[in-house]
């Protein structure tokens, strides 16, 4: 009896090591042993320096208009969710600098579309200055790039046409 328990320990801690290892990849592997693909991913990211083409426009003298925007889309279990923010700054009368607060957009992303290059993202945020309002439907259409890159932002009825300066722009395909 002694021999037979000798020679059924590795065979017994092989198991248990097998046993173990399926444990622990189905704990850290939940697409996997869900037996489902998610399509969890990003969707768009990006960040940096914009200049709002034709600034405050004709009416407003074409004062310059400098804009921080920062955002970030995924797509978690079929559900689009992400964050937006934009401050835009304008220069300063007496100084030339860029510290007059124009417009800040705080917004949540809740639907994103991709078309090649193109993310479309729509949600709603929180913005001061400029078409001022709490709960405010925005529109922000981002192109894939760096410097160079293009951006339409719609708010409150006002839309925004912004080219990256410094910074990146990333828009994932569908595929």
């Amino acid at each position: 009896m002694r021999g037979q328990l000798k020679r059924s320990k590795p065979w017994l801690v092989g198991l248990l090591l097998l046993m173990a290892a399926i444990g622990l990849t189905a704990i850290f592997s939940p697409r996997s042993a869900s037996g489902g693909e998610s399509r969890d991913r990003i969707i768009a990211e990006g960040a940096g320096t914009t200049i709002i083409h034709g600034g405050t426009g004709p009416s407003g003298g074409l004062v310059p208009v400098l804009t921080t925007i920062a955002f970030h889309v995924d797509r978690t279990g079929g559900r689009v969710a992400g964050s937006f923010d934009c401050l835009a700054l304008a220069p300063e009368a007496s100084t030339g600098q860029f510290t007059v607060n124009a417009m800040y957009v705080a917004g949540q992303v809740t639907s994103a579309t991709v078309n090649g290059d193109t993310a479309t993202l729509t949600g709603t945020a929180d913005i001061t200055g400029l078409g001022a309002g709490s709960n405010v439907s925005f529109t922000f259409v981002v192109r894939n790039g760096g410097p160079g890159a293009t951006a339409v932002l719609t708010a409150s009825g006002l839309t925004f046409n912004e080219l990256l300066v410094e910074g990146s722009f990333r828009v994932r395909s569908e595929d």
